[in-house]
C-alpha cells in the first residue's frame, strides 16, 4: 500500500500542476483574444516582440482547455480512485501521443505530403479571406512581417486573390523588396521574396535539436503519465477482484 499511496500522491500533484498550467494558459488566451491592447501594455517595451502572440489567443484557449480537462481527470481519478476517470485520462493521453507520433512521422518522412495538406488550407485562405477577414489578415500580416516572407509558397498565392482585385492588382507590400505599395506582380517576381513555408522549414532545421528535445521531453512525460494511470487502474482492478 505504501507504493500505491506514493504513486497516487505523485499522480495528484502532477495533474494539479497540469491543471494550474492549463488554467493559466486558458486565462491568458482569453485575455489576449478579448483585450490584446491591455495585454501588450502590460508587457511594456516587449510589446512589439509579443504582438505576434495576440494572434494565437484562440490556440492558447484550446490548449489550456485540454490541459484543464486532463488535469481534472487525472487528479480526480487518482484522488477518488475512480477506474473510469483513470481509464479516460489514459485514453486521452494515448490518443494525443499517437497523434503527435503520426504528425512527426508525416512531417519527417513525408514533408511534401505535409506541405500539400498545409497548402490546401493556407492557399484558399489567402485567395479568399486575406484583406476581408480581419483575423486571417492580421495573422498573415504578422507572420509575413516577422519572418520576412510572402504568402505560403510565394507571391503567386496572392495573384487573382480578393485582395488583389480590391487593390487594383496590387499585392501586399511585404512581397516587394522595397516593401512599397502598390506592389506589382512584376516587382514581386523580381524581388523573389521566399514563401513562409520555406522560412518556417528553415527555422525548424536551424533549431532541430531544441525542437527534438522538447518533443522528446513531452513524449516521456506522456508515457510516464500513461504508465502511472494504468498502474493505478490495474491496482484498483486487482483490489476489486
Amino acid at each position: 500500500m505504501g507504493c500505491f499511496t506514493f504513486v497516487k500522491l505523485m499522480m495528484v500533484l502532477f495533474n494539479l500542476l497540469i491543471f494550474l498550467g492549463g488554467l493559466t494558459l486558458l486565462a491568458m488566451g482569453i485575455w489576449v483574444s478579448v483585450d490584446g491592447g491591455s495585454f501588450l501594455q502590460t508587457l511594456g517595451r516587449f510589446s512589439s516582440q509579443a504582438m505576434q502572440f495576440v494572434n494565437v489567443g484562440f490556440f492558447c484557449i484550446a490548449i489550456g482547455a485540454v490541459l484543464v480537462l486532463l488535469g481534472l481527470l487525472g487528479c480526480c481519478g487518482a484522488q477518488k480512485e475512480s477506474k473510469c476517470l483513470l481509464l479516460t485520462f489514459f485514453s486521452i493521453i494515448l490518443v494525443i501521443f499517437i497523434a503527435e507520433v503520426a504528425a512527426g512521422v508525416v512531417a519527417l518522412a513525408y514533408s511534401s505530403f505535409a506541405e500539400g495538406i498545409l497548402k490546401a488550407w493556407a492557399t484558399p485562405a489567402l485567395k479568399e479571406q486575406y484583406g476581408s477577414d480581419p483575423v486571417v489578415t492580421k495573422i498573415w500580416n504578422t507572420t509575413m512581417t516577422e519572418l520576412k516572407c510572402c504568402g505560403f509558397t510565394n507571391y503567386t498565392d496572392f495573384v487573382g486573390s480578393e485582395f488583389a482585385a480590391e487593390s487594383g492588382g496590387s499585392l501586399p507590400p511585404i512581397c516587394c523588396q522595397l516593401n512599397s505599395f502598390p506592389c506589382s506582380t512584376e516587382e514581386a517576381e523580381l524581388s523573389n521574396i521566399k514563401g513562409c513555408f520555406d522560412q518556417i522549414l528553415e527555422i525548424f532545421k536551424k533549431h532541430a535539436n531544441i525542437v527534438g528535445g522538447i518533443a522528446a521531453g513531452i513524449g516521456v512525460l506522456e508515457i510516464a503519465a500513461m504508465i502511472v494511470s494504468m498502474y493505478l487502474y490495474c491496482h484498483l482492478e486487482n483490489r476489486i477482484s
